[in-house]
């Protein structure tokens, strides 16, 4: 049998959505269980700050957890290191600062308010100030894919048919359509976040762990013995199998 790997889905400063999904996957697979999150640990949820705090704490303590970056991630960091409000994927109308992105709340989480009066730039050197550089550095640091076997963690997705040496960031952070209308078999059971359901789920080729924790919903945890899967809940595993097409 596999050894089991945990994933964790779309965090969005949502911590103690994560301190109860960490205590799941430890009642079950153990303190030293191999754990995949899969991005967006930042923006709309009302701690951003503490979830990087303890994700970074995991990683100096040898904890075996494997972090993929994803959109939002970037987006604060960018912001925060060279004052790029709007990543070149959003509409020309929306930026990181709009309450519909959530980074607004981000900076709050480190202590930095945000009035619409303010001028970008003031916002930026208060934001510079405030977020500690290990929280850039780990955030920069971050791989943009996991793979193991025969499955892909990712944040968004991979654009089909490329290699996956040939896939690039822009489309590992924020592909979407191609990606998601697409229902070739893949190389690999690809489970990824970035898109907002409903609930978890199994795509087939897909599995799609966002069940929208951003925007309070319950934050979606799995469990995977090579391409098998299941949810993990509060009763125990509940099976992940794929949709009726």
């Amino acid at each position: 049998m596999s050894t089991p790997i945990y994933a964790v889905g779309d965090i969005h400063g949502q911590l103690d959505m994560l301190h109860a999904a960490l205590a799941r996957i430890e009642a079950e697979g153990g303190p030293d269980a191999r754990i995949v999150f899969l991005g967006d640990y930042v923006d709309r949820g009302p701690d951003s700050r503490g979830v990087l705090d303890l994700l970074i704490e995991g990683q100096r303590a040898g904890r075996n957890w494997i972090m993929v970056k994803g959109n939002h991630d970037r987006m604060m960091t960018r912001f925060v290191q060279d004052c790029e409000i709007a990543d070149g994927r959003l509409p020309i109308t929306l930026n990181w600062l709009d309450p519909r992105l959530g980074g607004r709340t981000t900076l709050a989480s480190y202590g930095v308010e945000v009035a619409d009066n303010d001028r970008i730039h003031q916002v930026y050197d208060r934001a510079r100030a405030a977020v500690p550089q290990a929280h850039i550095d780990f955030v920069n640091g971050l791989p943009l894919y996991h793979q193991e076997d025969e499955l892909l963690f990712v944040h968004a997705g991979i654009r089909p048919g490329l290699p996956l040496e040939h896939q690039v960031e822009d489309d590992l952070v924020w592909i979407r359509q191609e990606f998601l209308h697409d229902a070739r078999a893949h190389p690999w059971l690809i489970v990824h976040g970035h898109t907002p359901v409903d609930r978890a789920e199994h795509c087939g080729n897909r599995v799609n762990l966002d069940a929208g924790a951003g925007y309070g919903r319950p934050l979606a945890t799995a469990v995977f013995e090579g391409p098998r899967c299941w949810l993990l809940t509060d009763a125990g595993r509940v099976p992940l199998v794929p949709n009726p097409r």
